[in-house]
């Protein structure tokens, strides 16, 4: 619950009827060449995944999204697969999901975790900077929402807030049910968020982790960790 007694819903798409409805965000950098976006769809959504997430008997718990990060390497929100003892991904324009072997780093605070797809290999989205995120900037989102594998849609950034103790963005680029861990982009398409949760009041308010506490996990020593761990 925000400070204005906003609720706020995360945005993974739970696959048991009745499940806790998980839902779901980005920055401009001055000095890079903006993109059309078409241009910006067509480079990013081939580097974006479904992640979907099962416990120890196989059971589905909860699908979700990501995107690539590195060679073998997908960001997503640590909620996504929080529970689990399963994953895989999948990128978006193939068939075959591919196993997550384990993850290597994780800021639960921030709602974000590192897995490791070995079988994955691929450059990773460009990371972007939030500090210079004002409103009114454009921003793009790309996921998964309700299963609808490749979603693309614009907005712009509505405003940047401080909820629970933590810096959010918050923007227009509609989130949904599965949309969870999808990335925020600007008009160069460089990741400036990571989308998170959307309000349960109001319409179309959407929040993003800032893309700045990605990439401070990106630095972090690594390890390999077991999902359940």
């Amino acid at each position: 619950t925000s400070r204005t007694g906003t609720t706020l819903r995360r945005s993974c798409m739970p696959v048991r009827p009745g499940g806790l409805l998980l839902v779901g965000v980005f920055a401009w950098h001055p000095c890079v060449i903006a993109q059309t976006p078409r241009e910006v769809a067509s480079r990013t959504i081939p580097s974006v995944v479904v992640i979907l997430t099962a416990d120890s008997l196989g059971q589905p718990l909860s699908q979700g999204s990501g995107f690539m990060v590195g060679n073998g390497l997908v960001a997503t929100n640590y909620h996504v697969v929080r529970g689990s003892t399963r994953a895989t991904a999948k990128r978006l324009g193939t068939e075959r999901p591919l196993p997550v072997t384990d993850f290597v780093a994780v800021d639960t605070s921030a709602d974000l975790i590192l897995l490791r797809v070995p079988r994955m290999p691929g450059p990773g989205l460009r990371l972007g900077t939030d500090a210079s995120v004002a409103v009114g900037d454009a921003v793009f989102a790309v996921g998964n929402p309700v299963g609808l594998e490749g979603t693309f849609s614009q907005g712009i950034v509505s405003s940047v807030r401080e909820e629970s103790g933590r810096r959010l963005l918050q923007v227009t680029a509609p989130l949904s049910s599965g949309s969870s861990g999808g990335p925020i982009l600007n008009m160069a398409g460089e990741v400036v968020g990571v989308a998170v949760a959307a309000a349960r009041e109001g319409q179309n308010l959407n929040f993003a982790v800032p893309v700045s506490r990605l990439s401070a996990l990106l630095r972090q020593d690594r390890s390999a960790r077991p999902l359940s761990a």
